[in-house]
């Protein structure tokens, strides 16, 4: 059927017009075609151009029968392996070669009928299909990514190496097992922050009980809202590592040095004040509509090195804190080495469990190894009592063994004993919040990388899970919620603030799991976890060398996953190279410059000395006469993340370079979206609510 209207009608070929001809060798068919392509190691970058609306398609040719030598799926790559050594992207199609004006959009059949084959950021692509095969099996077979012909109408299932997408059901009994296994897999990520800041309030094992099952329940709740009415990908909301180090700063600051009596609680009001105050300017600038321009800043040469640096930024908290009691903090690091490594293929009725719960079961068999030696008397010494302070000790023979016994024994925790059976955290529970306009500040540039953190893992999690990359408005709209949830998480006092956790990408591809239902049936279970006190306590009582060793571990994972968004780029073209390594260097070494600016060999601090680099703000080379602003600068500047993001954002955005070299996003066009069921299903709002706010274009379809 023709179509008369110029907008929508079929553009001319190129001229003058090839004959039709049999496949030719890559060497000669790029010859006549002028194709050079851009291949850098692993990566395969396609062109990032803006998917468009559909466009009528020619007749489509009969396919083919696929090879036997079909490729096999490297899901942690999230892309097919090579077969018989040529890479996927490098197989010739027969058909005329498309510019940049023809791909277009191909429409799916059915919104229930399998994805289209997408390129590695997201461009779409056309593939056969048998007939009989229109839902693709679930196995770890995955059919060719690109087959020998395009059709236009026949499609690629994109997904078939996932169990289970983002609209399935598998059912009741399904459903729990695998929620519970997707917040199992990230306990690290939602429980080890609380541990790290409430001890260094001057908290105690009651407050850091108290705080965990707070961070339970609002990350249950802000998750349940994110998937029903932010992104609705199925993403945990939780703690991010994004905040820990300006919470660290916080505090460390001056004013909070010479606090004796509640100190813990004031602390904790000055954060809840600058987190809300954050959070309500990151939500304006997902719900106005300004994410949706700030986005086309961000790429993944900006992602990569800023999420690496929060990573890489807590070297000096680490293993010094580890080797206070090696014997125990090695063997927890080992241990979760040889399960995520050496064990990862290993697999229990089908699960790989020694990858999906590296961290819990390393923590498990540490924690029970520490309990025998405790109870066996290792750490007993003569004359000796781990709870009295080291100031009061007096024989140097217990001074001498004062870190193992404070730190290997597992017994000088009451948190368990002391916590209740059931507790509800409810807001305000530590006292109205105080609002400093300088702390503020620091945590409204915090909420601006936890944005860009979390634009990395809504491309990276819809690849894998959704069947075409959110469109801007519905980025904005879930930066905007992330901005509500993080309002709600200084409400409530979790002491940071609620964003997409980093490790849910890498969970969703290790889990093979992609169901929003089963994340929300998790999050329930996680609201109704927080409500019994003794989890808390149980948390709280974890040994600090296993949290330092467990971090050890967790960051080490988020500086991987941050550089791992490189491959939506081309990683060995010599211009990322050098931004991304000019943004990792500069991130280590200008705060290092302001950490150590006015320290002489001399001097006491009356902070532990892993905790030193984030005292810059009372020494810091910012001293003009206006106190608030020497705060802002010096803090922000000794923030490796900070560094990191505005180097690569400005040298990205200056550099020349083609958009399939700098691996420029690809969000889908609204559009196109709306004329997609499929997309429609993905992304619309629950309950007709994104009827209501049709007219809203910036925030949604």
């Amino acid at each position: 059927m023709s179509n008369s209207d110029p907008k929508t009608r079929e553009r001319p070929g190129p001229w003058p017009p090839v004959p039709e001809s049999s496949a030719m060798p890559p060497s000669s068919w790029a010859k006549r075609t002028g194709f050079r392509p851009k291949f850098s190691g692993e990566t395969n970058a396609s062109d990032s151009g803006q998917v468009v609306a559909p466009s009528l398609p020619p007749p489509p040719p009969q396919p083919k029968a696929r090879e036997p030598d079909a490729a096999q799926p490297d899901l942690e790559a999230g892309r097919a392996r090579a077969v018989n050594g040529e890479r996927e992207s490098e197989k010739v199609l027969p058909t005329l070669p498309q510019t940049d004006k023809d791909r277009t959009v191909k429409k799916r059949r059915d919104s229930d009928g399998p994805p289209k084959s997408s390129g590695q950021n997201g461009q779409a692509q056309g593939g056969p299909t048998d007939q009989a095969s229109r839902r693709p099996v679930r196995s770890e077979e995955v059919v060719d990514v690109l087959p020998p012909i395009v059709d236009d109408d026949d499609f690629v299932g994109r997904h078939a190496h996932m169990k289970y997408e983002l609209r399935d059901s598998p059912g009741l009994v399904p459903i729990g097992l695998y929620g519970f296994q997707h917040y199992i897999s990230m306990l690290g990520s939602l429980i080890l922050i609380p541990l790290v800041i409430v001890p260094a309030m001057g908290g105690t094992y009651e407050d850091t009980a108290n705080v965990v099952s707070t961070v339970l329940f609002v990350s249950g709740v802000t998750t349940l809202l994110h998937t029903s009415f932010g992104s609705r990908l199925p993403l945990i909301q939780g703690p991010s590592f994004v905040f820990l180090a300006p919470v660290l700063a916080i505090i460390n600051s001056p004013e909070f040095q010479g606090l004796n009596g509640n100190k813990f609680k004031h602390i904790m009001k000055e954060l809840q004040g600058a987190i809300i105050i954050a959070s309500a300017f990151q939500a304006i600038l997902g719900y106005s509509g300004l994410m949706s321009v700030l986005v086309r800043l961000i790429n993944p040469v900006v992602v990569s090195p800023t999420i690496a640096a929060v990573g890489l930024s807590f070297f000096s908290y680490g293993f010094p804190l580890v080797g206070t009691c090696l014997e125990i903090g090695s063997v927890q690091i080992l241990l979760v080495i040889i399960f995520s490594l050496y064990l990862r293929k290993v697999s229990v009725f089908g699960h790989r469990v020694f990858l999906i719960y590296a961290v819990p079961l390393g923590l498990a068999i540490t924690w029970a190894a520490a309990f025998l030696l405790t109870e066996a008397g290792v750490y007993n010494y003569k004359g000796c009592d781990a709870n009295v302070p080291a100031s009061n000790i007096i024989s140097d023979n217990c001074r001498k063994h004062v870190s193992r016994m404070k730190h290997c024994r597992v017994d000088t925790s009451q948190a368990l004993k002391s916590s209740p059976w059931f507790r509800f955290p409810y807001p305000l529970q530590w006292g109205t919040p105080v609002f400093h306009w300088k702390m503020a500040l620091v945590m409204c540039m915090v909420s601006i990388i936890s944005s860009v953190d979390s634009i990395g893992s809504y491309h990276a999690s819809s690849l894998l899970v959704a069947s075409r990359p959110p469109t801007p408005g519905v980025l904005s709209r879930g930066i905007g919620l992330e901005g509500l949830s993080s309002v709600l998480a200084g409400l409530w006092g979790t002491g940071t603030g609620s964003t997409t956790l980093t490790e849910n990408v890498h969970t969703i591809a290790v889990t093979k799991m992609g169901s929003r239902r089963a994340v929300v049936f998790g999050a329930c279970f996680l609201i109704a976890l927080s409500l019994v006190g003794k989890v808390g306590g149980f948390i709280a009582s974890i040994p600090e060398v296993m949290v330092a060793a467990l971090l050890c571990f967790m960051w080490a994972m988020l500086t991987a996953l941050g550089l791992s968004n490189l491959r939506y780029s081309e990683a060995g073209s010599s211009r990322n190279i050098i931004i991304v390594g000019l943004s990792l260097f500069f991130s280590l070494s200008i705060p290092a410059y302001f950490q150590q600016y006015g320290i002489s060999p001399n001097t006491n601090f009356s902070v532990p000395s892993y905790f030193q680099p984030y005292t810059v703000a009372s020494h810091g080379p910012f001293r003009s006469k206006y106190g608030g602003l020497n705060y802002v600068l010096n803090t922000l500047l000794s923030l490796h993340m900070v560094i990191a993001f505005l180097v690569a954002v400005i040298l990205d955005n200056t550099v020349p370079g083609s958009r399939q070299e700098r691996g420029v996003y690809v969000w889908s066009e609204p559009d196109a979206a709306r004329r997609e069921p499929a997309v429609t299903k993905d992304y619309e709002l629950p309950f007709r609510v994104g009827r209501v706010f049709r007219w809203v274009k910036w925030v949604g379809l």
